[in-house]
């Protein structure tokens, strides 16, 4: 019989870059070396941190975004997801309470939409007894947050920790320990393509950390502080469909693995998903619907243009009029070639009569509201690529918004019944076949 009370808790900070996710990854796997089954989520719609988390705990990480998920979509797949969990971490985005518009979609909001607490993980360099200011506002400035803890980040020395312990204590936050300031410690860059092996060599980053936290941390009072009522188990979510018994081929491997499992929930219910690997130059399963997710083809294009059987099935499978959604990572497969860096090109799949190149390397990013066919599907961008401007480029279809419904540059390109485009969708509450009709 599982517990009706389990440890939950939102891991937040003021901002970007104050070591939220190497302490989460450090948090996990102290808990799973305590013999927990630690479930953890992710705020917002990035892909690298959830393999990390994966990488710590040994249990798949799911993502919470309240721009892209309705506020009953998000309790429902919590409450799936943490039902066998003894204990659940959700990592924060950005700081606490920033939001794609004020604090909508905000770490705060995902907590409160879930009913978690929050301990916040503050950046201690520099600072001493001010930092209370700074958690009385964090814990004060919305009444519906519930901030119960802090640990510090990066801190010097015990003497500096009992400055900002005694801080705590007087803005009525819980002070539940420190990380030491090290070098070690860092996360590599979310743009590294790393590859299932290399991860497991990261192996040594979690382990690290969960030792500084069993040390400096008080786990204990931490779980404690953070013990709330499991969610009740949710009435199955129907998945819309149009019709069943459908065959979907997902192309899952080392270059296209941007994949949101709900997604994958929601081919399923349309009939059986089968996967399959391009880079390792395998045939394109038979299917009514490809999906071609996004990834990191760019570190891979020697094999790719190799992968000749591959690329040629996907090929004949769209001029026959088959069905396929690529995004991102995706979409550059199938275009004629991609360019490297240095301008060399590689040959791909050639559905699409354009090239997409890295020379110039330039982030573009942002939530994105995809209108086509009078269904609205969200999602968001996430890319340094670029398509080569063309003379006569590929027929455009659909309209994309910014969050906050100005007109996006970003476009869906079509040909046949190929919908290819930069943008990630999340399309778990809605008939991914829809986008075809």
């Amino acid at each position: 019989m599982t517990s009706t009370s389990i440890p939950q808790l939102l891991v937040a900070a003021g901002s970007s870059g104050s070591g939220k996710t190497t302490f989460t990854l450090g948090l996990l796997r102290a808990l799973k070396r305590r013999g927990l089954a630690v479930q953890s989520f992710k705020c917002g719609p990035d892909y690298i941190d959830p393999k990390f988390h994966q990488l710590s705990s040994g249990r798949p990480s799911i993502n919470l975004d309240l721009f892209m998920m309705s506020p009953e979509h998000v309790r429902a797949v919590y409450a799936r997801h943490t039902q066998e969990a003894d204990a659940v971490v959700l990592e924060g985005v950005m700081g606490l309470y920033d939001g794609y518009v004020r604090m909508h979609g905000s770490s705060a909001e995902v907590a409160k939409t879930v009913g978690i607490p929050t301990v916040l993980l503050v950046d201690a360099r520099s600072s001493a007894y001010s930092v209370g200011a700074l958690l009385y506002g964090f814990k004060h400035f919305r009444q519906d947050t519930e901030v119960v803890g802090v640990v510090f980040n990066r801190v010097a020395s015990e003497n500096h920790y009992r400055f900002l312990r005694e801080a705590a204590e007087d803005a009525g936050v819980i002070p539940l320990g420190y990380i030491p300031k090290t070098k070690l410690l860092e996360v590599p860059s979310r743009h590294l393509g790393l590859s299932l092996r290399e991860l497991q060599e990261l192996d040594a980053l979690p382990e690290d950390v969960a030792a500084l936290i069993e040390k400096h941390v008080d786990v204990d009072r931490l779980l404690e502080a953070c013990m709330r009522p499991r969610p009740a188990v949710p009435t199955e979510e129907a998945v819309p469909t149009s019709a069943s018994g459908r065959k979907i081929a997902v192309a899952r491997d080392e270059a296209f693995n941007f994949i949101y499992e709900e997604n994958i929930r929601a081919l399923a219910a349309q009939g059986e998903v089968s996967f399959f690997s391009p880079l390792k130059d395998e045939a394109l399963p038979e299917c009514d619907l490809l999906y071609l997710p996004g990834g990191y083809p760019e570190f891979y294009l020697s094999e790719l243009a190799a992968a000749e059987r591959s690329r040629s099935s996907i090929a004949a499978y769209a001029a026959a009029g088959g069905r396929v959604l690529a995004e991102c990572g995706g979409m550059m497969y199938l275009c004629r070639a991609i360019r490297d860096e240095e301008g060399k090109a590689y040959p791909m799949c050639g559905v699409l009569d354009q090239e997409a190149t890295m020379e110039g390397m330039r982030l573009r990013l942002g939530y994105r509201k995809l209108r086509l066919g009078g269904h609205e599907y969200r999602g968001h961008e996430f890319h340094y690529s670029s398509i080569v401007p063309q003379e006569v480029g590929e027929e455009t279809v659909g309209e994309q918004l910014t969050a906050r419904d100005e007109v996006a540059p970003t476009l869906l390109y079509r040909r046949g019944n190929v919908l290819a485009g930069y943008t990630h969708l999340y399309f778990a509450e809605q008939d991914p076949f829809a986008l075809f009709s």
